[in-house]
């Protein structure tokens, strides 16, 4: 009877968990949605956003990855394992996709900064895109690695596609924190300063708290995989700061612009 028991709470801990990561991937799909429907929704819907094709291709990749996110989370959860490798081989390319127009990204706001004058401080901003994106690619690479170790695959992965959800989540903060621009200024304002994205990224990093408590409430321990990815993107977020301002930095954000075509 204690073998059978023992199975069976292994099998309840396994649904439980799989169940949650769908709960997570909605989630962050919603969190991503509300976050940008000020700046990017909400104006498309009303007919009045100007924006480059470049940020369509942006908003198509990144909520892509949201969406598919949520499909592997529910197919992991109903034991559709083999539907869910074939989806992940397209995962690979979405992700792909995601870091080329990530940085691509990146570059043309630093453009835009130095054509309205603001070439210091864009070049600045930029640390938190350009580390942001990296510091998925990297997590990216680790979960793939680990395709055959779930419980490291997924965990890696909730953490990666949450440190994304940074920006929507900042666009909040900017909406209530920036200061009135003046009557009749015209294009982009100078970007803040990137201290004020510690905090965005930290209420982000709630979400990663969530999913160690529902580790230690079903499996007894966190797993290792959530400290190591939690803390490598507590640390980029909090090292961002003082980073932007450096020399080093700077060549870094010249050497992007001169490899961009």
């Amino acid at each position: 009877m204690s073998t059978t028991a023992a199975l069976n709470r292994t099998f309840d801990v396994a649904v439980t968990t799989e169940r949650f990561y769908v709960r997570m991937a909605i989630a962050f799909l919603a969190i991503a949605v509300v976050g940008f429907a000020p700046t990017y929704w909400l104006p498309m819907a009303r007919g009045t956003l100007v924006v480059k094709p470049l940020a369509h291709l942006h908003a198509l990749f990144f909520y892509g990855w949201l969406l598919l996110f949520v499909t592997q989370s529910s197919l992991a959860a109903s034991g559709r394992l083999v539907r869910h490798r074939a989806v992940g081989v397209f995962g690979v390319a979405v992700a792909t996709g995601m870091c080329f127009v990530g940085l691509a990204m990146a570059v043309e706001s630093m453009r835009m900064m130095d054509a309205a004058g603001f070439s210091d401080a864009g070049r600045r901003f930029a640390v938190v895109p350009v580390t942001g994106i990296g510091l998925f690619a990297v997590m990216f690479a680790i979960a793939v690695l680990n395709v055959s170790r779930p419980e490291v695959h997924k965990r890696v992965l909730l953490a990666a596609t949450a440190g994304l959800l940074q920006a929507g989540v900042g666009r909040w903060f900017l909406l209530f924190l920036a200061p009135p621009r003046p009557p009749g200024v015209i294009g982009p304002s100078s970007p803040p300063p990137v201290a004020v994205t510690v905090l965005p990224g930290l209420l982000v990093d709630l979400l990663i708290v969530a999913a160690m408590v529902h580790d230690r409430r079903t499996t007894g321990r966190v797993h290792r995989a959530y400290w190591l990815a939690g803390g490598a993107l507590v640390a980029v977020q909090v090292l961002r700061v003082p980073i932007s301002s450096t020399a080093a930095w700077m060549h870094v954000t010249q050497w992007l612009l001169a490899l961009a075509p």
